[in-house]
């Protein structure tokens, strides 16, 4: 070989590259912790007299938004910042998730856990456009910068909305000032490898139209990816995909691989106000 080549070791199995929970020790446990912390932290907030979650009246009696939880802090919000939970598109709730409000919560700016309908009853589009309507009506009470955020599936999400074809109306767009994928997928063609493709909808037409990698970005946010060190390969090759791709098109663009954090702790850091993780959420804004 010579020495500029670069080899990459062939996949064979491609369901086993995308696992997580065989790969991590208690991977299967996780669920059971977020979601005992998630109550917790609710729980905490209705003891206090806090705003408790859910849907509240900016989305009226729509069915399909009521799962989603708006956090409102003390005083006037500084921004709004949305957190799109993951789970392969097909698992989990915001209700899984509530206590990683609680860095953005205590340095003053309100966040909106959206909601979304989960596969194989729904597709990548429609809940793409179902997570939009509510950062739109959440925008519409809270003014100030937005932040999109998410994990896994959610970090798809997070980075389809400021794709140039946004579903966002222009006004709500003009207000991501960053956008911050934690552990996204980006490129959905080698899931059409795996047993997900048929839940997910995933012919080459959809694998195209909805990763993020084959769409410009809108120039006026920052992109900020976060992957941890110790996840699967092909998680950490996602993030340096769409950096590259988008490099120098964002108004700033950074990749930042966490050390010793796997797929399922790498984004505890949002339950703290001053961890690494929420400073690049939300610092400068």
């Amino acid at each position: 070989m010579n020495g500029g080549e670069t080899c990459v070791a062939q996949i064979t199995d491609w369901d086993d590259a995308y696992a997580n929970i065989a790969h991590i020790p208690g991977g299967a446990g996780f669920p059971d912790v977020w979601a005992q912390a998630a109550a917790e932290f609710r729980d905490g907030l209705r003891g206090t007299g806090g705003q408790p979650p859910g849907p509240r009246d900016i989305f009226g009696q729509k069915k399909e938004h009521r799962d989603a939880e708006l956090y409102l802090p003390e005083g006037k919000p500084r921004g709004l910042m949305v957190f799109v939970h993951g789970g392969y598109w097909m698992k989990f709730g915001p209700s899984w998730f509530s206590h990683l409000a609680q860095g953005a919560l205590a340095r003053g700016w309100a966040v909106l856990l959206p909601s979304y309908p989960l596969a194989p009853g729904a597709g990548l589009r429609e809940m793409r456009d179902r997570i939009a309507a509510q950062v739109t009506a959440a925008a519409g009470e809270v003014s100030g910068p937005i932040v999109l955020s998410g994990h896994s599936a959610g970090g798809h999400l997070a980075a389809r909305l400021v794709c140039g074809d946004s579903p966002l109306p222009a006004p709500v767009l003009a207000r991501v000032a960053r956008c911050l994928p934690i552990s996204g997928l980006f490129d959905l063609r080698p899931l059409q490898l795996t047993a997900m493709r048929d839940d997910l909808g995933l012919d080459d037409t959809t694998a195209r139209a909805e990763s993020p990698l084959f769409h410009l970005p809108v120039p006026g946010c920052e992109l900020h990816l976060w992957v941890g060190g110790d996840e699967r390969p092909v998680f950490i090759r996602q993030s340096q995909l769409l950096h590259a791709a988008w490099a120098g098109m964002p108004r700033r663009s950074t990749l930042t691989v966490e050390p010793g954090r796997h797929h399922l702790d790498v984004v505890a850091g949002l339950a703290m106000p001053d961890h690494p993780l929420t400073e690049a959420l939300l610092a400068g804004l």
